[in-house]
């Protein structure tokens, strides 16, 4: 049963952790029998896709339970306001480690390949590798089997600057959700987050119509090298990471039709708004690095 130890919540034991290792495990099993054509892959990734999402939503059903009975202290809400910080930060190296692979390809990796500071290296690559630009976006990769010679670069000011509009008035309107929240005016409260959720969900069709552009007019593909393979892993990992964040944005926005927060005690909605805030931050740094420089 669930106790109090000196005004700290402490959950009674659960099964939720179990079953998100038994389904990670059944993803990892099936997604590699996947990759190695075997017809069993496809069904055991499904299984445990399955059992991971029925464990988010069992976990979180009795987390937002507890809250609403009123047993999360002041100390446990501050445990969660340091675990959601840490996650963020966690988010931040992730997507840092990325950036530092574009970074190294384009700064290091395609200048001496170009010969830079070694000029011998240049006259090597004249004969392995004939007609070479050492020049950012790689668009000339090696045309062995396998790899799909691109047509060209996604412009940034299309499609990825509408995007960029997009997420900046995402950013504001859930701002203007939060103002709402704070001063207890649910009217502004949700049309702020309906109006955030709809953005979202616009960002993720946009950026649907963009993948299918680079795949089949720009002939743009994970085998295009190193610029196909960082940016589909950049923007591809975004889009994920936005598609987690409208999820969260649509429970919210049901949790605050039902009245479950108040001006004093909101930190599930805190917790979704920094992490959509650090979604968009992370759309900028992709803009510029990815598809304007």
């Amino acid at each position: 049963m669930a106790q109090a130890h000196g005004g700290y919540y402490v959950p009674e034991q659960t099964r939720w952790p179990i079953v998100g290792s038994v389904a990670l495990t059944l993803m990892v099993i099936g997604g590699v029998n996947w990759l190695h054509q075997r017809s069993v892959g496809k069904l055991v990734l499904f299984v445990g896709a399955l059992m991971l999402v029925a464990m988010v939503v069992g976990w979180f059903g009795n987390v937002i339970r507890e809250s609403q009975a009123g047993l999360n202290s002041e100390q446990v809400e501050r445990s969660y306001r340091w675990g959601m910080a840490w996650f963020i930060v966690s988010e931040v190296f992730f997507f840092g480690a990325f950036f530092g692979a574009l970074f190294f390809a384009r700064q290091f990796s395609v200048p001496w390949l170009g010969g830079e500071g070694d000029p011998m290296k240049a006259i090597t690559h004249a004969y392995l590798w004939p007609n070479f630009e050492a020049t950012w976006p790689l668009l000339n990769p090696p045309k062995a089997e396998g790899f799909d010679i691109p047509k060209g670069t996604v412009s940034a000011w299309g499609v990825p600057a509408l995007n960029t509009a997009i997420l900046l008035s995402s950013g504001v309107t859930i701002t203007i959700a939060h103002w709402g929240l704070l001063k207890n005016r649910r009217t502004q409260l949700i049309l702020g987050l309906a109006a955030t959720v709809a953005l979202g969900l616009l960002f993720l069709y946009f950026q649907f119509e963009e993948y299918a552009h680079a795949m089949h007019e720009l002939n743009l593909t994970l085998a295009s090298g190193i610029y196909g393979s960082t940016f589909y892993m950049l923007t591809g990992f975004h889009g994920a990471h936005v598609t987690l964040g409208t999820i969260m944005l649509i429970v919210i926005l049901l949790r605050c039709m039902k009245g479950h927060f108040t001006p004093e005690h909101h930190f599930g909605f805190e917790a979704v708004a920094w992490y959509w805030h650090f979604v968009d931050v992370v759309w900028l740094a992709l803009f510029v690095f990815v598809y304007w420089l």
